[in-house]
C-alpha cells in the first residue's frame, strides 16, 4: 500500500484471472478476491488501529523461576494488552537479570527483557589441614561444614551458609594445632648399689613421643641425669618434655630407686678400731680390725659385706701385746715392735741420777699420751756388772743391753735419750729431761701415719 501511494496511478490490464490479497496491518482481518477484470488500483485509506478487537497486543510473558505481575489499563483481563505494565519478581534462590518492571509498546514488544538467574555463592577455598561438606553445593541455603584433621581443632565458624546476596555468611575458619603430643616414659625402677660403691649405674630407653597432628616433635628436654649415669642412693625423679612444631607440649616422669644392701654396723674390738671402705657396711665394704699400740690382734683381720647382707668371718680381739725378752739379739727384740709401737729409750748413769728421776716422773704422769701415740719406755740404768734393762716389768739380759747401746750409740756416762719411731728409724735425741707436751708436739707433727692422724681428728684426745 505505502508503494502505490508513492507511485502514480498505473492501469493495470489483466488478460488471466488476477488475484489479489491485501492484509491490513492491526486490523485484524485479511481479505481476499478473485476477478478477471482490469481496474485501477487506488490508494487504499490509512489503518485504524483497533485495540479493542486485539487484546494481546504483545507476546505473553512467561519468566521461567519467576513471576510476572501485570497491571492493564483495561483491566485484569488484558494481561499484555498495550500499556500493560508487569512487575518481574523471581522465586527464592534466583535473582533477577534485567529491569523489574516491562511495559508492552504501541510496536508489540515488551520495553524490555529479563530472566531469573540462580543464586550461587563463589566456591569456598580448600582447609589447610582439615575439610568441608556442603549440603547443597554452591547454591543458595546450602550449608558447609568444617572439620579438621585428627590432632587439629577448629578456631572460627564451624558452618557457613549461602545467603541471598550470592556471599557466604561467616568467616574462613582455620585449623589449629593445639593438641599437646603423646609421650611415654620409661617404667620406674629400682637398682643395687654396686659392690664397694654406694652408687649403681643406670640405663633406660629415651621416651616414646607421638605428635597427634603431623607427626613432627620439635625437640625433647630431659631434667635430670643423662641414661648411664651413676646414682646415688635414694629416689630420683627423671622428667622429659616434648615439644610439637606448634609449641604444645607434654611431660612425663619417671623415678630411679637406688638402694645399698648394708649389713649390720660393726663395734671396734676393745683396745682396737676398726678402718673401713667406702661407707663402713655396705655390700662389697671390707673392714679391716686393728689394734692399739701394745695390743696385738687375734683373729681374722678383714671382713666383707656380702650381698646377703652379713659379714664374712668373725670379729677378732686385741689382747695385751706379749713381749719376749728371751731372743738372742738386740735386732729380734726390736722386731717385736717393727710397725706396732715407738720406742723412747732412756739411759742413765745410775736411779739416782736428777735427770733420770725427773723424766721418768713426767712420763709416769703422761702414761696415757703415751699409750694414745705408741709410746713403748725402754730403761738403761747403771753401770755393769749391776746394769739394769726393762721393758714395764719385762726385764732384759745383760747382752742384749750392751747390743742396744752400741747400735743406739748411748753412752752410760751422763742422761740421754733417743726416739725411734715404729720403723726403728732414730728420730730425735736428748741430752736432758723432755716434757711430754714437747715430745707428743714432735710426734704428733712428725711421725704420725695418715690413718692415725684421721683416726686422732675423729676420735679426738681422750687423754685430755
Amino acid at each position: 500500500p505505502r508503494m502505490a501511494q508513492e507511485a502514480a496511478p498505473v492501469l493495470l490490464i489483466v488478460l488471466a484471472r488476477l488475484v489479489s490479497s491485501t492484509w491490513h496491518e492491526g486490523s485484524g482481518y485479511y481479505l481476499e478476491s478473485h476477478t478477471n477484470e482490469v481496474y485501477a488500483e487506488e490508494t487504499p485509506p490509512e489503518p485504524a488501529l483497533d485495540y479493542r478487537r486485539v487484546p494481546q497486543w504483545c507476546a505473553t510473558l512467561n519468566i521461567h523461576r519467576g513471576e510476572a505481575t501485570c497491571y492493564s489499563p483495561r483491566g485484569s483481563s488484558y494481561r499484555s494488552s498495550l500499556g500493560t505494565r508487569c512487575e518481574l519478581s523471581c522465586t527464592r534462590g534466583y535473582r533477577l537479570v534485567g529491569p523489574s518492571a516491562v511495559q508492552c509498546l504501541p510496536n508489540r514488544h515488551w520495553s524490555g527483557m529479563a530472566y531469573c538467574r540462580q543464586i550461587r555463592c563463589h566456591v569456598l577455598p580448600a582447609v589447610l589441614r582439615g575439610s568441608y561438606v556442603c549440603s547443597a553445593g554452591v547454591q543458595m541455603d546450602s550449608r558447609c561444614d568444617y572439620t579438621c584433621l585428627p590432632g587439629y581443632q577448629l578456631e572460627g565458624d564451624r558452618s557457613r551458609i549461602c545467603m541471598e546476596d550470592g556471599r557466604w555468611s561467616g568467616s574462613e575458619p582455620i585449623c589449629v594445632d593445639m593438641e599437646p603430643p603423646k609421650i611415654r616414659c620409661p617404667d620406674s625402677r629400682e637398682r643395687i648399689a654396686e659392690p664397694g660403691k654406694l652408687t649403681a649405674t643406670v640405663y633406660w630407653d629415651p621416651p616414646r613421643v607421638r605428635d597427634s597432628a603431623d607427626g613432627v616433635i620439635k625437640r625433647v628436654l630431659l631434667r635430670g641425669p643423662e641414661p648411664g649415669s651413676e646414682f646415688p642412693e635414694g629416689e630420683h625423679v627423671i622428667r622429659y618434655t616434648a615439644h610439637d612444631q606448634a609449641y604444645n607440649r607434654a611431660s612425663c616422669k619417671f623415678s630411679i630407686r637406688v638402694q645399698v644392701r648394708r649389713c649390720p654396723v660393726l663395734k671396734p674390738p676393745q683396745n682396737g678400731y676398726i678402718s673401713c671402705t667406702s661407707d663402713g657396711n655396705n655390700y662389697g665394704a671390707t673392714c679391716e680390725y686393728l689394734c692399739d699400740g701394745g695390743y696385738e690382734r687375734q683373729g681374722t683381720s678383714l671382713r666383707v659385706c656380702q650381698s646377703t647382707q652379713q659379714w664374712t668371718g668373725s670379729q677378732p680381739l686385741c689382747a695385751p701385746m706379749q713381749i719376749n725378752t728371751d731372743v738372742n739379739s738386740a735386732a729380734s727384740l726390736l722386731d717385736q715392735f717393727h710397725e706396732k709401737r715407738r720406742l723412747f729409750v732412756i739411759s742413765a748413769p745410775d736411779p739416782s741420777n736428777r735427770y733420770y728421776k725427773m723424766q721418768i716422773s713426767m712420763l709416769q704422769q703422761a702414761a696415757c699420751g703415751l699409750d694414745l701415740r705408741h709410746v713403748t719406755t725402754v730403761e738403761l740404768v747403771g753401770q755393769p756388772p749391776h746394769e739394769v734393762g726393762r721393758i714395764r716389768e719385762h726385764r732384759l739380759s745383760l747382752g742384749i743391753i750392751e747390743e742396744l747401746r752400741r747400735f743406739l750409740h748411748l753412752t752410760r756416762s751422763h742422761f740421754n735419750a733417743v726416739l725411734l719411731d715404729k720403723a726403728g728409724t732414730d728420730r730425735e735425741r736428748y741430752i736432758s729431761p723432755v716434757s711430754p707436751d714437747e715430745l707428743f708436739v714432735f710426734i704428733d707433727t712428725y711421725l704420725l701415719s695418715e690413718r692415725e692422724a684421721a683416726r686422732r681428728a675423729q676420735s679426738g684426745d681422750p687423754c685430755e
